[in-house]
């Protein structure tokens, strides 16, 4: 494995606090007492559960706040988690939220009733406390590995059910958080210290954390995570992300950027994202202003809170009529979009990983992006785009990259061949698993309860 495990974690403990009064558990030593409208997860095994456990799949149940319909990178990372796993053989299923206050079923997938957290950020949602048959049925199916996605409503699911069963929990810590403190804090240095104080909490459940990049890495550590820490860059579906080439691809994105109103003879930076404030898309309208290329046009492919401020905010640098916005795009479509550009641009400093910087490179266009740790094994300097760190520096890497055909053309095809090398699905998929054979074998025979699940 190529993760890099930081520090090593106590063994853990099972439990089953919390769960209760939804699952009554039985002393160890006495035989289970059978009641009335209650389910034995113990009925009908005929033989000990290590060797029924030898003798089939792994079994792993992520956990997510984030899922369809919602489109966002934690979404496509759980998505491409889930089929490359199934694709080495594990049972996996998915908790996650319901977009209304009723639970249901469907193949593979439980959502528990929740409620709208919009106000605070924008689709978020709040899970209803009490979803019985759900438990239910997790807990009889008796995951052997709980991996959850998201630090809230599903995570309280995912460190019950862990200790409940004596499984281990994994994370992956997708957010850096203190990026978002305007959303819930007036002073960035409070909502840091908050930040730091509720990740170093929440994650002393987990066995083992997942993070992206070395640079998820090191601020965990300085929050004082004391957690195994594994380095596992998300994998993507990059067969879907490719530059066009047939004649009906060229012909898409020539009809795209007529739509937009762009000339054949001009060139397109484009920056796919939420247009939300974190991005700091208000640097890229001010780098391209400054740039004072009159022959390139800025498309902004996504819509979000932030857009009307960003309208005003071109309007003022006097670029409007060189900035165009897409508004919302269906998730099927984004890689058509990469296509009508000639290079990718961003000013985030948000990222875990910036996995619209690896599309934008399967889709054959170079980077040029403010320098940011989480970029050190995306921007190759000089092969796959550039990382800038002013205004001066972004024309001048811009100017290389436009006025240099031959040599753009070249970093498009190491762009996309770093992007396949690197980044694929299937690497990823094996590298979790990894984590999960770890964590499984730090942990001590547990001593098997039977446990009652209420009807």
């Amino acid at each position: 494995m190529n993760g890099r495990t930081l520090r090593t974690a106590p063994e853990a403990q099972g439990s089953d606090r919390g769960l209760m009064p939804l699952v009554r558990s039985e002393d160890a030593c006495s035989p289970p007492r059978w009641k009335a409208g209650s389910v034995n997860v113990e009925k009908n095994r005929h033989r000990p559960r290590h060797l029924e456990e030898q003798h089939r799949p792994l079994r792993v149940l992520i956990t997510t706040d984030w899922w369809e319909p919602v489109v966002n990178g934690v979404v496509a990372s759980v998505q491409t988690l889930r089929r490359e796993l199934i694709a080495l053989g594990c049972d996996v299923r998915v908790l996650t939220l319901s977009q209304g206050i009723r639970p249901h079923h469907e193949p593979g997938v439980y959502r528990i009733g929740s409620v709208s957290a919009s106000l605070v950020y924008e689709r978020a949602r709040i899970g209803m406390p009490s979803s019985r048959r759900v438990l239910k049925d997790i807990l009889g199916w008796r995951p052997d590995v709980v991996h959850s996605q998201a630090e809230f409503s599903t995570y309280v699911w995912a460190r019950r059910i862990a200790r409940t069963l004596s499984v281990p929990l994994v994370h992956t810590y997708h957010t850096i958080y203190e990026d978002y403190t305007h959303y819930y804090s007036p002073s960035r240095t409070m909502g840091r210290k908050v930040v730091e104080s509720f990740s170093r909490r929440a994650l002393s459940a987990a066995d083992a954390v997942i993070v992206p990049t070395a640079k998820v890495a090191r601020l965990l550590d300085s929050y004082g995570v004391d957690r195994p820490l594994h380095v596992v860059p998300t994998g993507l579906d990059l067969n879907k992300f490719r530059p066009a080439r047939s004649a009906e691809e060229l012909e898409d994105a020539r009809a795209l950027r007529e739509s937009l109103g762009i000339d054949a003879r001009q060139r397109v930076l484009v920056s796919v994202s939420r247009l939300a404030k974190e991005k700091n898309l208000d640097e890229v309208l001010e780098m391209v202003a400054a740039a004072d290329r009159p022959d390139t046009v800025l498309v902004l492919v996504g819509d979000g809170p932030h857009r009307p401020e960003l309208e005003a905010r071109a309007e003022a640098l006097g670029i409007a009529h060189r900035v165009r916005f897409t508004g919302v795009v269906e998730p099927a479509e984004v890689q058509r979009w990469y296509r009508v550009g000639d290079v990718f641009v961003s000013a985030s400093r948000s990222e875990t990983q910036g996995l619209t910087f690896i599309e934008a490179m399967a889709s054959g266009l170079p980077l040029l992006a403010r320098r940011d740790p989480s970029l050190e094994n995306v921007i190759l300097e000089g092969r796959t785009g550039w990382q800038y760190e002013g205004s001066a520096q972004f024309a001048a890497q811009l100017d290389r990259l436009l006025g240099e055909p031959m040599r753009r053309e070249q970093m498009a095809v190491a762009a996309l061949e770093h992007a396949h090398a690197t980044f694929g699905a299937q690497e990823f998929g094996r590298q979790a698993l990894s984590v999960y054979q770890q964590a499984r074998a730090r942990r001590s025979p547990q001593i098997i309860r039977h446990e009652l699940v209420a009807a």
